[in-house]
This record gives C-alpha cells, structure tokens and sequence, in this order.
C-alpha cells in the first residue's frame, strides 16, 4: 500500500470513529433517541430527560455541529429535529445489534 493510501484510510477511519464517537456519549445518544419519535425544544428535553438545561443545550450545540439534527425557531423557541434520516436508520440497526449482544457487550472489559 503506498504511503498516500495509507495515510487517506488512516483519516477516514478517525473520521468514522469521530462519527461514532458523537453517539457514544450517553447524553447525546438520548436526546438523538428522544428527536426519533418528534422535534422538541430544550425545555422539553430537560423535563423529559431529567439533565440539566447546560448540558442539554452543549450537546445540542455538538449534535448540530456535526449534522446529526437541525434546528428551526419558532417564536422564543427554538426546536430540533433529527436533520438526516439515515440517522434513525443506524439507530435502528444499533439495536438490533445490541439486542443481539447485549449480554456480550455489557461484560466487555476493552471498551
């Protein structure tokens, strides 16, 4: 493998691990999961999740960054939704995987 090729698979895989990694944080993960069923604005996202408006809207922020959702403003309000739909897709799949391996997962000791 030339050095070129090398050093392209070895950004490509920090970038999909950096994909990955946006939904590794379990506050993350739940507000994607929470946008899955409808949009909702921070408010509602602290009453349902019960964590604290600061985080809720700095994960927002990082969510957004990266096109994992959207935003729109609507008065004061400003709601998010899920911005690609291939995002519920992954969930979707992510849990099916889990499901499969839960127990698996849950003891691995090298994550």
């Amino acid at each position: 493998m030339n050095q070129k090729k090398k050093m392209q698979d070895e950004i490509s895989a920090e970038l999909y691990a950096k994909f990955f990694h946006g939904l590794s944080n379990p506050t993350r993960l739940k507000i994607v999961q929470s946008l899955l069923g409808k949009e909702k604005n921070v408010s509602e996202l602290v009453q349902e999740l019960g964590i604290k408006q600061s985080q809720i809207s700095n994960q927002l922020a990082c969510l957004k960054w990266c096109g994992y959702v959207d935003a729109r403003q609507e008065g004061k309000y400003v709601y998010y939704q899920i911005k690609d739909e291939r995002i519920r897709e992954i969930l979707r799949l992510a849990t099916e995987v889990v499901g499969d391996n839960a127990a698996h997962i849950s003891e691995c000791t090298r994550m």
